[in-house]
């Protein structure tokens, strides 16, 4: 996945690339939507995490996935459900942290 300044090189992006599987996926943030879909486990949403890897900060999505990770597995129901909340935790549906690609 990317790197630890969040920004994948071009050989980064070429090796993790498989034609046949990914098509339709031509951006990053896209391809960080569907990791975080399938560590979560939650193909119903797809559409919802690339959406959240498009708009909001790499760091707050970052943290709650590993929050999510570091639970015991047996106890939770829907990890879905568990990463959202944990976003809205760490304040990221704030305006202020919500990004703005019209702007840049």
């Amino acid at each position: 996945m990317p790197s630890k300044n969040n920004i994948s090189t071009i050989g980064e992006i070429l090796k993790l690339f498989n034609p046949v599987e990914d098509k339709y996926i031509s951006r990053e943030f896209q391809n960080y939507g569907i990791y975080l879909t399938e560590q979560l486990d939650d193909q119903m949403h797809k559409a919802l995490y690339i959406k959240l890897a498009k708009k909001h900060p790499r760091a707050i999505l970052e943290k709650a996935l590993s929050f999510v990770k570091i639970q015991d597995q047996g106890k939770i129901k829907n990890k879905g459900r568990l990463f959202m909340w944990k976003i809205k935790d760490l304040g990221g549906f704030e305006k202020k942290q919500i990004i703005d690609k019209a702007k840049i």
